[in-house]
């Protein structure tokens, strides 16, 4: 992970917040944003952040605070509105990878905003292991009637019916565990 450039950082400054909740100026926030997107390309605990970055709790606290305050979502959004010459593209991976370390404090709504802008590389996993929440919105306004005729046929096609309509619901659902091995092998 190289650190940012002055114009990488420049396009994140209107996001960050300057300023603690108790109002005082943070120092040095390009050191924190570059220990941020070290350790989240590098899949390291917090702990291992190196020495030159500052303090591994310092950092997780403006991370979580970032996170809590919305960074990631507008970023995610800019980033989906940004030209193709935008100087966040250029920082694009390790937005989508900080964003994974996001994913455990957001949740499903973070989830959904990644997959309706269509920025894939932000799951925490292989989209088709995770929740698909506008699937399972389709799925449940679905009319399910049962079948009008007694006939054997037509009971065998409901029956088939309903046993896609399962496993459909069941890829909706996602998996409710995904191992560390597939999570850090996603791309």
């Amino acid at each position: 992970m190289r650190p940012l450039t002055d114009l990488q950082f420049h396009a994140l400054l209107p996001y960050l917040l300057p300023r603690s909740p108790a109002g005082r100026q943070i120092g040095d926030l390009r050191r924190r944003m570059n220990a941020i997107f070290h350790i989240a390309c590098t899949h390291s605990p917090w702990r291992e952040l190196p020495a030159e970055y500052g303090k591994p709790d310092t950092i997780h606290r403006y991370f979580r605070r970032l996170t809590h305050k919305g960074l990631w979502q507008r970023l995610l959004e800019a980033l989906a509105e940004a030209g193709p010459r935008h100087p966040l593209r250029e920082i694009a991976h390790s937005i989508t990878r900080a964003c994974r370390r996001a994913h455990r404090i957001l949740g499903l709504p973070f989830l959904v905003l990644i997959r309706r802008l269509g920025l894939h590389a932000a799951l925490n996993g292989p989209p088709w292991l995770l929740p698909d929440p506008d699937l399972s919105e389709t799925l449940h306004r679905l009319p399910i009637h049962p079948p009008q005729s007694p006939s054997r046929q037509a009971q065998k096609a409901h029956e088939s019916f309903l046993a896609s309509l399962r496993h459909a619901l069941r890829m909706a659902r996602g998996r409710a565990r995904l191992r560390r091995s597939v999570r850090l092998a996603w791309a």
